[in-house]
């Protein structure tokens, strides 16, 4: 409360304020005011406006000030009513004595004034005994804002070798205190870290280079430290710090330099033309555009052989060969290779030059290489039709290396699949297999080997061998000519202009003779002499009734050495022309209408000949599939279908003749059953039954096959016997197979066999005679 008492005290001895908070008594003079007691006319209101500090740190509430009203008799009638900003919540005030008082603190930059309005009442009768009037609460700034920078880092950059003073950036603070009161928002600029190398401008915030000619090369980087005081910089003031980062940018103030006088490289011999030889690189100590260098050869004796290029990524020089290497003859050579940079600043030319030099040796070593043609590529001609054997030309190689080893050749037979040509080993030599024909083939290209024989390196070389022509093919007609004649054509009429090609390829041009085999009656040839001629008539008055065509035989000879002809045949048809020569046609229907016959006639004479044609295939059909009649009718005929083969049996050999496997299987069906209601082609032959023994299963069997024929739908409507030869247990004939037939051949008796007739004679023969000769 002392506190308060005091800055009530300070406020009212201000002359300003005291006249505010105090409103003088209307119709009493300051004299009298002096001189003796007052005495109030008027009730009126003590106050005017009030001060109070920001930020209140002391205990308990803030005392603001006092209202009072001269009609305040201090008897508690009186009650003060306060509204406006802030009433009630952040200023109260004592409804009995006037007094206001801040609830918390407050703080000037959030807001400068609060305007409320105060009335008095009566308590008791609610009466208004001071009808309300408004008055200013002005928060009094303190400084207890420290400034700020709009950005905690900031970044900039500055050429290097810049001068004293340059320009970097700008940096500015804010301070949120009361710029209009004191110096708490004064703000004073000063750099705390990045000298001795940068400087700031106390009042703008502008910094500056504070070190001439700087070198990025010594140090790139920068970290400066400004910071900005209020209260005009003075001892007690609030201050912030901002970081500035800044780059020395790079300028073309370093040349480039070589690191050593002179380099040394190596290639083998056989290094292709553009490989790379090796590399050089000069060091330069700027960046970017400004480290940009160019390389080239000045002079040495190696300027023609090699060259260098410059690698755009890496910066270097790129030494490349530029002729084919041989170690034979020359194995060094010396080059003096300069570098410079592409981007020359002239601001900084004296630091130059901006260039150097240096020497490159390089060192050619020895390989291995394959034999070396003498040429490129080699063309031969040689004549078509050469005899197998001709020579075509030659090809030479050798081994470049100092031990010179021997060369065989060879040819690629991928590009000669025909072998058509050969080659001698040993000298190179190419000559023909087989004779050449030009006009199947103009070029032949082939490719040949060059071997070494003891290191069995390769080389080849294309070889083109072209075929001369030889005079070997006669002209013909250049196309096949359809002339015709009109019938009412006149002598020396044109019916033809003919022309001839040769495949053949001559010195000069082509020259064709045409002329005829024979002297023809009806027609004549007349040669232009420009390898054409023409077909003339040499008479009046065809007739196609006497000659449809006539062949004119037509020689033509070329006049290349030797000599070639041949015969081309020309066929002249003769046809009806109207007056104006325009064919109307040729063909044979157009006599056969002159002789009087229509078109329906002919017709009608074709479908007759058709129809004949048909009638005859008919008959020759129906006389094909008539019935043969029976050659036996007897009812007492006894027979069985009989298969007739129109051979002689071959005896015990004879395995293909017939299939005894239904025999030998009873249960087997029958699906292939022969018809019987027609009589075989002929009867079956006489044969010899052997007697046979009573045997069961024989007997079912034939009883089961009777069965079966009896009950057959297809039987014949006669009697008819079917016989079968199957062999059971116990058969008198055995086994007919010759397999262990040794045993007892000799108890056979062969007599039988020559009653069985003639097809079974010469088995007959050959048994019986055997038998003979057994027994003698």
């Amino acid at each position: 409360m002392i506190t308060n008492q005091l800055a009530l005290l300070m406020l009212l001895s201000i002359p300003e304020w005291s006249s505010a908070l105090i409103r003088p008594v209307p119709g009493i003079s300051a004299a009298e005011r002096d001189g003796r007691t007052l005495h109030r006319t008027k009730r009126g209101w003590m106050w005017n406006s009030f001060f109070l500090l920001e930020e209140w740190t002391g205990s308990g509430k803030q005392y603001v000030g006092k209202l009072h009203s001269d009609m305040d008799t201090e008897d508690g009638s009186v009650k003060y009513v306060l509204t406006g900003d802030g009433a009630g919540t952040v200023f109260e005030i004592d409804e009995k004595s006037g007094d206001i008082h801040a609830t918390r603190r407050l703080d000037r930059e959030e807001k400068a004034s609060y305007t409320l309005s105060a009335k008095a009442i009566n308590k008791t009768s609610g009466q208004v005994l001071e009808r309300a009037s408004d008055f200013i609460i002005k928060i009094h700034d303190i400084n207890d804002n420290e400034p700020k920078f709009s950005k905690d880092t900031y970044v900039a950059s500055v050429p290097e070798m810049s001068s004293i003073g340059a320009f970097v950036m700008r940096v500015t603070a804010t301070d949120a205190d009361d710029e209009s009161y004191g110096n708490s928002a004064k703000l004073v600029y000063s750099i705390l870290q990045g000298q001795p190398y940068f400087s700031v401008e106390p009042d703008t915030g502008v910094i500056r280079t504070a070190l001439p000619n700087m070198i990025r090369e010594n140090r790139e980087h920068y970290q400066v430290v400004i910071q900005a005081k209020d209260m005009a910089g003075q001892m007690g003031g609030l201050s912030g710090t901002a970081t500035v980062n800044i780059t020395l940018l790079d300028v073309n103030n370093s040349p480039p330099r070589f690191p050593h006088s002179a380099y040394h490289l190596s290639s083998p011999e056989s290094a292709e033309v553009g490989s790379s030889v090796g590399r050089i690189k000069a060091n330069d100590a700027d960046a970017g555009v400004n480290a940009e260098m160019w390389y080239s050869v000045l002079d040495g004796d190696g300027q023609d052989v090699f060259s260098i290029v410059t690698d755009a990524t890496s910066q270097e020089g790129v030494i490349t060969v530029k002729k084919p290497l041989d170690y034979e003859s020359k194995r060094t050579y010396s080059l003096r290779v300069q570098v410079t940079n592409t981007h020359v600043d002239p601001q900084f030319g004296h630091l130059g030059p901006f260039s150097d030099t240096a020497t490159v040796r390089i060192a050619v070593t020895d390989v291995d290489e394959p034999p070396v043609f003498g040429r490129s590529h080699y063309i031969f001609e040689v004549d078509e039709n050469a005899p197998p054997g001709s020579s075509v030309g030659t090809v030479s190689a050798r081994d470049p290396d100092a031990t010179n080893h021997l060369v065989k050749y060879t040819i690629d037979r991928h590009t000669d699949l025909e072998r058509l040509f050969n080659i001698n080993s040993n000298n190179g030599t190419i000559s023909t297999l087989q004779a050449l024909d030009r006009e199947a083939s103009k070029w032949h290209n082939i490719s040949v080997l060059a071997t070494e024989i003891s290191t069995s390196l390769q080389t080849r070389v294309p070889v083109f061998i072209k075929v001369q022509d030889v005079n070997d093919n006669a002209p013909e007609f250049a196309m096949y000519y359809e002339t015709f004649v009109c019938e009412n054509a006149k002598a020396g009429e044109l019916i033809q202009t003919i022309s001839a090609v040769d495949t053949d390829e001559p010195v000069v041009a082509h020259k064709f003779v045409f002329s005829l085999s024979t002297v023809n009656p009806n027609f004549t040839i007349f040669d232009n002499e420009d390898n054409t001629a023409r077909i003339l008539t040499r008479r009046g008055g065809f007739s196609r009734h006497e000659m449809s065509s006539y062949l004119l035989p037509v020689v033509i000879s070329d006049n290349d050495y030797p000599i070639q002809s041949s015969t081309s045949t020309l066929t002249v048809r003769v046809c009806a022309c109207d007056r104006s020569r325009n064919v109307q046609t040729c063909s044979t229907e157009a006599l056969l209408l002159s002789a009087g016959l229509s078109t329906g006639a002919l017709v009608a004479i074709l479908l007759c000949i058709i129809i004949l044609l048909m009638i005859v295939v008919l008959f020759a059909a129906l006389r094909r599939q008539k019935k043969k009649e029976p050659l036996i009718i007897s009812k007492e005929d006894v027979r069985d279908n009989v298969v007739s083969y129109n051979d002689e049996g071959g005896g015990e050999e004879d395995t293909q003749a017939f299939d005894i496997g239904t025999l030998r299987n009873p249960e087997v069906i029958d699906t292939n059953k022969m018809r019987r209601d027609i009589i075989p082609e002929m009867l079956f032959p006489f044969r010899r039954i052997s007697p046979i023994k009573d045997n069961t299963d024989v007997r079912d069997f034939i009883n089961c096959r009777l069965q079966d024929n009896d009950s057959d739908p297809t039987a014949p409507p006669y009697d008819s016997l079917a016989t079968y030869a199957y062999e059971g247990n116990g058969s008198l004939a055995e086994s007919l197979s010759s397999l262990e037939s040794s045993a007892t051949e000799g108890d056979q008796d062969f007599d039988y066999l020559s009653h069985w007739g003639p097809p079974f004679k010469k088995l007959a023969d050959m048994y019986i005679g055997k038998e003979t000769q057994r027994e003698t």
